[in-house]
């Protein structure tokens, strides 16, 4: 659906790769029904042996087949970009013009939880 569980912005002084260990550690406390994480290539270097063997986790990456030139639409990838561009319609999540991240994180909830009640109030029945 391309729902949001969790945000964690940093500064751009830190890979996402690197950020990308918060999220695991939040979603072993938080999420203790996870099986499954889809990831591109920029996160092959998690250990993917490490985490399916601490924490039961599978790790696929999504890799771009061999030979292929050009825009193709990679498997599952397209759910993060599509989620993307919904927050990127929200003025305040277009740029950066927040100072703090924790303020960025705050408007990526609201305007998620916008998405969610907009969906909502739409299949009310009567």
């Amino acid at each position: 659906m391309g729902l949001l569980l969790v945000v964690f912005v940093h500064s751009a002084g830190i890979q996402d790769r690197d950020g990308g260990g918060r999220v695991l550690e939040w979603a072993q406390l938080h999420l203790p029904r996870l099986m499954v994480i889809w990831a591109d290539q920029a996160y092959v270097s998690l250990a993917v042996e490490w985490l399916h063997r601490s924490y039961l986790w599978m790790v696929h990456i999504v890799r771009r087949e061999p030979g292929t030139k050009g825009f193709v639409v990679q498997p599952k990838r397209w759910i993060v970009e599509r989620t993307l561009a919904w927050l990127g319609r929200y003025r305040r999540l277009s740029k950066d013009y927040e100072y703090l991240t924790r303020t960025s994180e705050a408007f990526v909830y609201l305007a998620m939880s916008h998405l969610m009640l907009r969906r909502l109030s739409r299949y009310r029945r009567c």
